[in-house]
């Protein structure tokens, strides 16, 4: 396959890229928690994945798109490892354990980690304040959402499995930060579906083998999962990881990371509607304000890309 070297994609289809990484990720915390009602954590991850990455496969192969170069296949199976298996993998398995919230609010840091390890773009990065701003706002505008249930946590009884849970949350956000960085940085660069169709069959597999060792096909059988189970993981096939995450594979080769990355602030805040639209629960003022604030941190954060050229190409 030749090194690809796209044109500078227009703005409308950026726009559109991130509104659909915006709002589809931000529905697959509920999701996500729907399907662990019918399917092992591991279980779900692998046939999410691999279904998701036949899908994309035969889909590539119908448009006659070069999909077997070993150089793009063995960067996917580092990529696909650090961003789906550990960095996805930890959102699925800590949502047994923890509220979405607080999976939401941990997952919100990945900004900070883009602007911290993507050292080639560091000097742009601190050097700029609105980027500076920006970073700072969505911290405080995750905290002013979800006020209300880091005071309840305080009030409750003591959980060590949460600081446990809290850690690998940590580490699974610094791991999909370095994988999406590896993926952004390698060379030569291949179409994003080329590296998304990869990427999630080999994270399928790493879930499939883990399944496996954690013994969670023993017991489990398909005919006992629910219908909202199944329509949830139809859902994250889908939406989550054909069309959210081919989104994210190409933003990423045509955006900033530090632009990309206004993803995980986004995110909560769609899930905390989620939440009201779907779940009967409550928004207070303060969410309200930390929802405008989040989306003055995307703002800021992108602010330098606005001046200097218009919204639309």
């Amino acid at each position: 396959m030749n090194q690809t070297n796209p044109k500078a994609p227009r703005s409308a289809s950026v726009i559109l890229a991130f509104l659909t990484v915006y709002i589809v990720w931000g529905s697959t915390y509920f999701f996500i928690r729907h399907a662990l009602n019918g399917f092992p954590p591991l279980v779900l991850g692998a046939v999410r994945f691999i279904t998701a990455g036949l899908i994309m496969m035969i889909w590539s192969l119908f448009r006659k798109v070069s999909l077997f170069d070993r150089r793009a296949i063995k960067a996917a199976a580092v990529s696909g490892f650090f961003i789906l298996f550990i960095g996805n993998g930890m959102v699925i398995w800590m949502e047994q354990y923890m509220s979405t919230a607080w999976v939401a609010i941990i997952v919100s840091a990945a900004p900070i980690w883009f602007v911290i390890f993507d050292k080639r773009n560091w000097k742009e990065n601190f050097r700029s304040k609105s980027i500076m701003a920006g970073l700072a706002l969505g911290v405080l505008g995750i905290f002013l959402l979800f006020a209300g249930n880091i005071a309840a946590s305080r009030n409750a009884k003591p959980n060590p499995i949460q600081n446990l849970a809290l850690i690998s949350l940590i580490i699974g956000s610094m791991s999909w930060v370095i994988g999406s960085l590896f993926a952004k940085y390698s060379k030569p660069q291949f179409p994003a579906t080329v590296n998304a169709t990869w990427q999630m069959l080999f994270a399928g597999i790493y879930f499939l083998a883990g399944a496996f060792v954690n013994n969670e096909f023993h017991g489990f059988q398909l005919g006992n999962v629910s219908a909202d189970a199944w329509a949830s993981l139809w859902y994250l096939i889908i939406f989550g990881s054909i069309m959210g995450y081919g989104c994210y594979v190409w933003l990423l080769q045509v955006r900033p990371p530090a632009q990309v990355s206004t993803y995980a602030y986004v995110n909560p805040v769609v899930a905390v509607l989620f939440g009201v639209f779907l779940a009967s629960e409550h928004i207070s003022l303060m969410q309200v304000t930390g929802l405008l604030v989040v989306l003055l941190s995307v703002l800021m954060i992108n602010l330098k890309k606005y001046i200097k050229k218009p919204l639309l190409a």
